[in-house]
């Protein structure tokens, strides 16, 4: 049996076909751009700035952040919560002690 080279990308391309068949590309490449994106912009800014081009590098890194801010607000939300509530016990607690 003779063995042929190149057979990786036919095993992609087969990979590839059965994903979009079964319906899961869409959701998975969405899933993935809507994280990179906003990552790419501020990544482009970071190189803006450090290029020389400073207006347009923070215009385009606040745009990023802002982007990544409104994507990722079901984490910061909670986390924000946590960290309040672990303030709060923290000052409760320094009173008490009457070293606050």
């Amino acid at each position: 049996m003779q063995r042929r080279q190149g057979n990786g990308l036919a095993v992609v391309l087969i990979v590839l076909g059965a994903i979009m068949l079964m319906g899961i590309a869409l959701p998975l490449i969405h899933g993935m751009f809507r994280i990179l994106f906003p990552v790419l912009l501020v990544v482009l800014g970071y190189y803006g700035i450090k290029s020389g081009r400073k207006i347009i590098g923070w215009v385009v890194m606040f745009i990023g952040v802002m982007s990544l801010i409104a994507k990722l607000s079901w984490i910061i939300g909670p986390l924000l919560g946590i960290a309040l509530v672990v303030w709060g016990i923290s000052v409760l607690k320094g009173r008490r002690n009457g070293t606050y």
